[in-house]
């Protein structure tokens, strides 16, 4: 049921240069609804990320509809939650909470239709046999899901965090049925590369925050496609590395529109109009001679 205005925000560190209010605050003005979307940075001031569970419903308290979460969060919040959603609860995972009517925090998870929809989008015919994944943290899980339900037959999981990589993958074959996930140790991370269709980046690094490549450019040869999470910048030294070996390339930007469509659907029960939400991005995330 929609109402005439909405209070929502953005949970996670670091989360000073997203686009998620622009973004969700010109979908409503479209729809001719008011429409509140405040940070919540748990670094500033340093919060523990343990205290997510606590800026949830204190925000539920104050008459929050609704938040997104992001690094580090996802994964801490999703055992704190009045109930999940079957997305949710099947990734263990949750980037955005809707605070019910009765006053109940439902964890959603839109990382996985968000990906899924980008990726058939900027990549529509792109070989699935083998794919190598960097990360396994919330975004990383939400992505190996939909990689799997997108057909890729083996799907190698590099963290390194060895135990979180064993965790995802333990969960990703329980539920495709199959051995169609892996982990693998970053020493014998080349011989995979060799053989790999895609590789895809769901960690933090190659952000202002994070600078670098979570693999050497030297390793990418044109037969891969490489897909990028990270979209400030666009163009991640990753992503470049990739582009000048002919490689195909996917930055984060796709995966960030359609995740943020689906949770305004979550959070107004309107539907939105992705490919201008699409438009909207490309507006705000180019050069300022393009406004001139």
């Amino acid at each position: 049921m929609t109402q005439d205005s909405y209070l929502v925000g953005l949970v996670g560190s670091g989360i000073g240069r997203s686009l998620s209010p622009e973004l969700h605050q010109r979908e409503a003005d479209r729809h001719g609804v008011r429409y509140l979307y405040r940070l919540l940075d748990i670094a500033s001031p340093a919060l523990p990320a343990e205290d997510i569970w606590r800026i949830t419903y204190a925000a539920r308290d104050c008459g929050f509809n609704g938040l997104n979460v992001t690094h580090p969060c996802k994964q801490l919040i999703a055992a704190q939650l009045d109930g999940l959603t079957a997305p949710a609860a099947r990734l263990g995972a949750v980037n955005t909470v809707v605070f019910t009517p009765e006053g109940r925090a439902v964890g959603h998870n839109t990382d996985i239709t968000g990906f899924s929809a980008a990726f058939t989008r900027g990549l529509p015919d792109a070989p699935l046999r083998q794919v190598i994944q960097f990360g396994a943290g919330g975004a990383g899980a939400a992505v190996a899901f939909a990689l799997l339900d997108l057909g890729v037959t083996r799907l190698t999981v590099v963290d390194p965090l060895t135990e979180r990589a064993h965790t995802l993958v333990k969960a990703l074959n329980q539920d495709a049925g199959a051995e169609r996930a892996e982990a693998c140790l970053p020493e014998h991370l080349e011989a995979e590369l060799a053989g790999a269709d895609g590789v895809v980046n769901a960690t933090p690094v190659g952000t202002a925050a994070h600078p670098g490549t979570p693999l050497p450019g030297a390793s990418l040869h044109d037969g891969l496609w490489v897909a990028d999470l990270v979209y400030r910048p666009l163009e991640t030294p990753l992503l470049r590395a990739a582009r000048s070996r002919g490689c195909r390339v996917l930055h984060g930007g796709g995966m960030l529109v359609h995740q943020a469509a689906d949770a305004f659907r979550e959070f107004t029960g309107l539907d939105p109009r992705t490919s201008a939400m699409l438009a909207d991005f490309a507006d705000l995330t180019a050069p300022p001679e393009a406004h001139t």
